[in-house]
């Protein structure tokens, strides 16, 4: 870790879902462009060998039931909390994100005063993009969010992202169990914590497959169209749980 006290905590929290033949890749990457921080693998459940190739320097949480996105990244966020992390960045095991990138996302938080930094892929459009289907369905929850929130953002459904030590507290007291990139944004929105985008390039995955394919899609973006309408009215974080201890 850094030993400059001026430099924040920060750990890089990697879900991981039978990603086996990506997974060591993505963590020896991510110690090469960020040797000060610590890494956490959250494995799923997987029923390949996704936990025994993690390198033997990150630490590894291995759920003993898969509980999809949700669930594996409030672990992580847990963690951070638990052990006094400041900064917490979400980097998929799939290999689509790229360590080299995370650094935008911290110069974009302290830029902007952000309590969540966004990587879009679109605000400049450069590397890997969605095909068309996946397309259509981020602009019709980009309109939604944005017509609730009023912020701007372009990539609601990254989930290369960077939150600080009150949106970590936040998360590991409530985070949404589903497809949760979507849904913060308006909760923190509606809770008072700053969202912010920074530009990245992502790449496609390493290996493995998708796990959101075309028909699903569509009942994805059903579904989150209507926990977004749930979300005006929901509280999750009340205040004695947005602050850190």
């Amino acid at each position: 870790m850094p030993t400059d006290p001026a430099s924040p905590r920060l750990l890089i929290i990697i879900p991981a879902h039978n990603e086996a033949g990506s997974i060591a890749s993505v963590v020896q990457e991510v110690r090469r462009c960020l040797p000060g921080a610590d890494v956490l693998v959250v494995d799923d459940a997987s029923t390949d060998r996704t936990a025994q190739e993690v390198p033997a320097d990150a630490a590894v949480v291995r759920l003993p039931f898969n509980l999809g996105i949700g669930g594996a990244m409030q672990t992580g966020y847990r963690y951070a909390a638990m052990h006094g992390y400041d900064v917490a960045v979400q980097v998929d095991g799939d290999g689509q994100h790229p360590p080299a990138e995370v650094s935008k996302l911290l110069d974009a938080m302290r830029e902007k005063n952000a309590d969540l930094i966004i990587g879009s892929r679109f605000l400049q459009r450069d590397g890997y993009l969605p095909p068309a289907s996946r397309m259509l369905g981020i602009r019709v929850i980009r309109h939604l969010i944005n017509l609730c929130t009023r912020v701007g953002i372009t990539d609601p459904t990254s989930g290369f992202r960077a939150a600080n030590r009150r949106v970590i507290h936040a998360y590991a007291y409530w985070y949404p169990d589903d497809y949760p990139e979507p849904e913060v944004i308006l909760l923190l929105h509606r809770a008072g914590f700053r969202v912010a985008e920074a530009s990245v390039v992502m790449e496609e995955r390493l290996a493995g497959v998708t796990s959101i394919p075309f028909l699903h899609g569509l009942f994805y973006v059903a579904k989150v169209s209507a926990a977004l309408l749930l979300d005006l009215i929901r509280n999750p974080w009340p205040a004695e749980r947005i602050a850190p201890p």
